[in-house]
């Protein structure tokens, strides 16, 4: 499997999510191992480049994928 560094594995995100969440868990687990490879502890996500950019849809975001052990925030 391709390492990708962490903006790349945040960029597949956005895409995924443009496209209907299309393999979005693959691309969690993806993340979350970039995450653990630069010693992250949090992913940052620009709230404008979402496709559901309202607090509900962030609220969700963050649920999500803190079941699958990536935390979530969003920049300003």
């Amino acid at each position: 499997m391709n390492e990708l560094t962490l903006a790349e594995a945040i960029e597949n995100i956005y895409a995924s999510l443009r496209a209907d969440n299309a393999d979005l868990d693959a691309h969690i687990a993806t993340l979350k191992a970039a995450l653990a490879r630069e010693g992250k502890k949090q992913a940052v996500f620009d709230p404008a480049r979402l496709v559901q950019n309202n607090r509900a849809g962030r609220k969700l975001m963050q649920a999500y994928f803190r079941q699958r052990g990536v935390s979530v925030s969003f920049s300003e």
